[in-house]
């Protein structure tokens, strides 16, 4: 009996030894960042439970073992390491331990996502829909129709990015009046307005910012890139403001305008005048476009920003979107490449900046019971990215650490909420 018992325990012992569990190493030892993320997503989507580790191997994720799942890493590319659930056990008490600035969270549920854009093709690419196809991560292209029918409350996570919410068709007006997609943006958004009823696309787009407003107070989850961002804050401070001239809306703008603006009603963003001049590229002096060669001298060499690094157990939230392998980011432009940190809300984190610019690049904030975070910049693998430019090539850039922040925002909604500590 006593030999059977040893044997029997002995089984168990290395059944025990046998059981396994999946690690994506988020570290240089990760060969394709980017499709990482959508492993991760897919794993969630057939309803398994992940181990976000922060600031574990450059925010790595862990899995029951599945040969299923290392099928699917195999496929698309990604690394993975098989590890015995002994050495699983190990990894969880050292991320437990309070002397080191890690945290294990756990992704229980895919979110359901959005991106905001217009149906007819733009002469420009959306980052974020790349990073998403390239990723493999499934989306629903929602536009005003959808938001002004009440939409929105079909999904977890809405994305904004090359959109212009003051209705003015991103100040192209000066360079692109001639162009055939700038006349054709004008007639589709002109007519939508109409038989939506409204009379103007201002007051359109307006309406359409305060549904995605009461979205985001509701609890859901808004992420913003480009010229989204600020023109946004912009058309919910200006709300009953006229900011618009008459090459875009047939009627000459408030003069006084900026004395009428309400910043209480903004995300983000305080303080900030808007642009007068139709013919002037930036819409307000929020965005750095302007000043930040001449000011600073930043140019493709010198222009990086950098990551701030939290309290992964005090503040989890900042540090999963904030993981990566780089705390220091290649720059790069959009219509707003920067905010002036001057009129960056107090309660609003900076995330990451470029300090010698005195510019925000990265942050994020509650809105009722639901979050923002606003990334600037258009494309993080194509510095100066212009208007009819071809598309960027995901391939070429798979451990991406600029794409890696919108992914990291892809993936927050299906973390468990701990109580914020106090």
């Amino acid at each position: 009996m006593r030999k059977l018992a040893l044997i029997i325990t002995l089984l168990i012992a290395a059944q025990a030894a046998r059981a396994t569990y999946i690690l994506l190493p988020m570290d240089e030892a990760q060969k394709n960042h980017l499709k990482s993320y959508g492993v991760a997503f897919w794993v969630l989507k057939n309803d398994v439970e992940i181990q976000w580790l922060l600031n574990y191997r450059g925010g790595s994720f862990m899995m029951k073992d599945n040969k299923t799942i290392q099928n699917e890493c195999n496929i698309r590319g990604v690394t993975y390491e098989l590890i015995a659930d002994a050495r699983a056990t190990g990894i969880l008490q050292e991320i437990a331990n309070p002397e080191v600035n890690m945290d294990a969270i756990k992704l229980e549920k895919a979110p359901k996502v959005a991106v905001y854009s217009p149906k007819s093709k733009q002469p420009w690419d959306d980052a974020v829909t790349l990073v998403l196809a390239y990723a493999e991560i499934p989306y629903e292209v929602v536009y005003d129709e959808d938001i002004v029918n009440g939409k929105l409350p079909l999904y977890d996570w809405l994305h904004l990015h090359h959109e212009d919410f003051t209705g003015q068709y991103g100040k192209f007006w000066s360079a692109y009046r001639g162009a055939a997609w700038y006349q054709q943006q004008v007639r589709e958004t002109e007519a939508s307005a109409h038989a939506l009823g409204f009379n103007k696309v201002s007051e359109l787009k307006l309406a359409v910012a305060k549904r995605i407003r009461d979205f985001t107070s509701g609890g859901g989850y808004l992420f913003s890139m480009c010229s989204a961002p600020d023109s946004y804050d912009i058309a919910l401070a200006a709300e009953g403001v006229d900011i618009v001239e008459s090459m875009f809306d047939g009627d000459p703008a408030d003069p006084a305008m900026n004395s009428k603006l309400d910043y209480s009603k903004c995300f983000a963003f305080k303080g900030f005048s808007v642009s007068t001049s139709p013919a002037e590229y930036a819409k307000s002096n929020i965005d750095t476009y302007g000043t930040r060669r001449q000011r600073f001298g930043v140019n493709k060499e010198n222009d990086y920003f950098s990551l701030f690094e939290y309290s992964a157990k005090w503040d989890p939230v900042p540090t999963m979107l904030c993981q990566n392998h780089a705390q220091l980011i290649k720059g790069f432009w959009g219509q707003s490449v920067g905010w002036d940190k001057t009129f960056v809300k107090p309660n609003v984190l900076i995330m990451g900046e470029n300090k010698a610019a005195n510019e925000a690049r990265y942050i994020h904030g509650d809105y009722g019971k639901g979050t923002f975070t606003f990334y600037s910049g258009h494309d993080p693998e194509d510095y100066e990215h212009r208007v009819e430019d071809p598309p960027t090539d995901l391939a070429l850039h798979p451990n991406s650490a600029g794409y890696r922040l919108i992914l990291n925002n892809i993936l927050f909604p299906a973390a468990k909420k701990k109580k914020q500590k106090t």
